[in-house]
């Protein structure tokens, strides 16, 4: 009997950023995916490091599981050539649909609906609602200031110190290869 094929969702910005660090990130995040098997569930934007992850992931040969929300369709360029390509009427739909699809959850730099992203999974996971992991690629320290924050939730009694155990920050791509693998075997 064949095993399903493993999936991760990735969260990631619409934008370049302002270091090269970033695409450089994203490409060979859509590389690695390839090359394990595991299919890259995304935002379906062909725009910033979430076109370079899919574009990078496609031309090595991965699988591709990306969902847009139908306003977003013309701003973040819907990526038409996945091999799964699921429009919502809403984001909330989107980032449940993402999260339904993976078996693992990874962050990359990005913005505002990053953190949304993030957040809406670190909360499903501290409630029970999913156990799946959840990374933080932290290029070139980019995520730290969050890292912080979430100790200062601890810190200060708005969160329980399992928060933490919930997010594994990790320095670069052969890191996260490693703790991928390890979570999806």
């Amino acid at each position: 009997m064949a095993m399903l094929q493993k999936s991760v969702c990735v969260y990631c910005g619409s934008r370049d950023g302002a270091r090269a660090s970033y695409g450089a990130a994203a490409t060979e995040t859509g590389e690695m995916l390839a090359k394990n098997g595991w299919r890259l569930v995304y935002g379906a934007g062909d725009v910033g490091l979430m076109g370079k992850v899919a574009s990078a992931a496609q031309a090595a040969g991965g699988k591709t599981f990306g969902v847009i929300p139908v306003h977003l369709l013309d701003l973040e360029v819907g990526k038409r050539d996945l091999d799964t390509f699921i429009i919502t009427e809403t984001m909330h739909e989107r980032k449940k649909v993402m999260i339904m699809n993976g078996d693992a959850v990874v962050m990359l730099p990005g913005g505002a609906g990053s953190l949304d992203e993030l957040f809406e999974a670190l909360t499903w996971r501290q409630l029970g609602l999913h156990t799946k992991p959840i990374f933080i690629l932290n290029t070139e320290g980019f995520w730290d200031p969050l890292l912080g924050l979430i100790d200062h939730f601890i810190a200060e009694g708005f969160a329980d110190p399992s928060l933490r155990d919930f997010v594994q920050a990790v320095p670069d791509i052969t890191t996260l290869e490693e703790a991928l693998a390890a979570a999806l075997s």
